[in-house]
């Protein structure tokens, strides 16, 4: 089942993605309690299993981030048991002011162990290292492998995103929409066991890959709405390429 292969710590970057900007670690909205949206937009997605969330600006919001918006969340899963996450974020500034902010996904995978796992469709691909500064590096490699701590944002990455786990045999196809970057991370065993929140041992059975807007920040004037959109199949497979389709292997699987 997907939503056993996907992690319960998935979350929602909004205003800022770690800590590029000034405000808490990946900007407030992670952090605060949503509502179901009683009057949500027309879904996107024909799927009948959905949930629509929304989240609007509190006093504590406004000390910090003093902006009217409105961020909508859903959570569909397809016929055919694709995760489908789509969210909205209007401005509602009655000043006339625009406000600008980043966004991603924080899609926590579990594999078998990391160090059987490989991301493929980000070669050639510039980023940017946190761990050395942000500095804008080049993806020299095939694949991204883990064989130590990795936190990156890929840049200008294509619409399809393929994470491969060979042990379990399994392939994770991410497509997304008006989300060019993408976030890749994995705290390896030092970071893991300073974290409060995360087990010492956890981090080889986990990866972090993400749908992202970060190095383009979106702005919006007042009643503008902007839209993001990210989808994920789970393949039974042991081998993805660019050429690798989730529907074209579902239905060789119905032959």
């Amino acid at each position: 089942m997907l939503f056993q292969c996907i992690s319960t710590q998935m979350s929602i970057t909004i205003m800022q993605l770690g800590n590029h900007g000034v405000l808490e670690q990946h900007g407030f909205a992670r952090n605060r309690l949503w509502s179901v949206d009683e009057s949500p937009p027309l879904p996107d997605t024909t799927s009948d299993c959905h949930i629509d969330l929304i989240l609007k600006q509190s006093e504590e919001d406004m000390k910090t981030w003093p902006h009217s918006y409105e961020l909508r969340l859903q959570v569909a899963l397809s016929p055919r048991g694709d995760l489908i996450l789509t969210s909205r974020i209007k401005n509602k500034n009655a000043d006339g002011k625009p406000f600008q902010f980043t966004f991603a996904f924080h899609t926590y995978f579990s594999v078998s162990d990391i160090s059987e796992v490989r991301v493929e469709g980000l070669d050639t691909l510039d980023y940017h290292d946190n761990l050395q500064s942000k500095i804008r590096c080049t993806e020299q490699g095939d694949a991204v492998v883990f064989e130590s701590e990795v936190d990156r944002i890929y840049l200008s990455a294509p619409p399809k995103i393929v994470t491969i786990d060979h042990e379990k045999k399994r392939t994770f196809v991410l497509r997304k929409k008006e989300l060019p970057d993408v976030v890749v991370w994995n705290p390896w065993d030092r970071k893991a066991k300073a974290m409060p929140d995360f087990g010492a041992e956890e981090y080889k059975c986990m990866l972090c890959v993400g749908a992202a807007r970060i190095e383009k920040p979106i702005t919006l004037r007042p009643g503008e709405e902007w839209q993001g959109r990210q989808e994920i199949s789970p393949v039974p497979s042991s081998y993805s390429s660019g050429l690798l389709d989730p529907e074209m292997i579902q239905q060789m699987q119905r032959i």
